[in-house]
């Protein structure tokens, strides 16, 4: 049976581990995993039953499919390091917003097969939302095991390079963003009267609530907006607020920035 490698065993590495060993994609004794920390290390071996080690190479040596869990400031350090150990049909996938499919096969310095793929941290509680893009050695049926991967922790969407950096804006950054909409509605709530600890979770299942409503109907968010706006009543009373203050147009500013900061970033 395939291996599968992490070099890398953060927060993201250990939500995808555990996404994979879940939905039994591969048993933890096919799972392998580096970091020179070692609580981290011990934490995934005792949790998932994975192999851990310090050494990288091991990793390289022996993984069909090896995912860089690492920060984007120490890939060409670890590339550079494993780059004549991974086996010659590797499939190495890259999770860091950044770094181009070129950038990596540069990095490599020979043809090898890359998935570029950005993540978001919603995969720690198993409802992430990662893009990916294949480089043009890899076959469908290799881009198939690493969307499975993927989608043991959420949803994937395969999208051109292009549009990598929007993704960025979208999904990869937009946690925060709805961050700070759930405490602005817990402020809104405090400051009527609401313990703290009511309101925030009355917000955040809200709008968790509301996402499943456009995700399972598939209806057009203005729909459901207007399902929920009686005439004269008090949701509309509230939108007109928000319209009054441009939350559309600070949302889609804010966004715009994103994508202009990660544009930059990926130069």
């Amino acid at each position: 049976m395939k291996k599968i490698g992490f070099i890398g065993c953060g927060n993201m590495s250990q939500a995808m581990i555990g996404g994979v060993v879940r939905a039994e994609i591969f048993p933890g004794k096919n799972i392998l995993v580096s970091d020179l920390n070692k609580k981290s290390l011990e934490a995934a071996a005792d949790k998932y039953g994975v192999a851990a080690t310090t050494d990288n190479l091991e990793v390289a040596r022996e993984s069909d499919i090896l995912i860089l869990a690492v920060k984007p400031n120490l890939y060409g350090v670890v590339i550079s390091q494993i780059k004549d150990s991974v086996k010659s049909d590797v499939i190495v996938v890259t999770i860091a917003a950044g770094k181009s499919i070129e950038s990596t096969e540069t990095a490599f310095g020979k043809n090898i097969k890359v998935v570029r793929v950005m993540p978001n941290t919603p995969a720690l509680v198993g409802e992430g939302m990662s893009s990916m893009v294949p480089n043009k050695l890899i076959e469908v049926h290799e881009l198939e095991e690493v969307l499975r991967i993927f989608e043991s922790f959420g949803r994937t969407e395969v999208v051109e390079e292009k549009l990598m950096d929007v993704v960025t804006s979208v999904s990869g950054s937009a946690p925060a963003y709805v961050y700070m909409f759930i405490e602005a509605m817990a402020d809104g709530a405090v400051l009527d009267g609401m313990p703290r600890d009511k309101a925030y979770k009355m917000a955040a299942q809200t709008v968790l609530g509301a996402a499943k409503m456009v995700m399972e109907t598939g209806m057009h968010p203005g729909q459901l907006k207007d399902m929920v706006c009686s005439p004269g009543g008090t949701t509309i009373e509230a939108v007109t607020a928000l319209e009054e203050k441009g939350l559309r147009n600070a949302v889609i500013t804010a966004m715009k920035r994103c994508t202009e900061k990660s544009k930059k970033m990926s130069k």
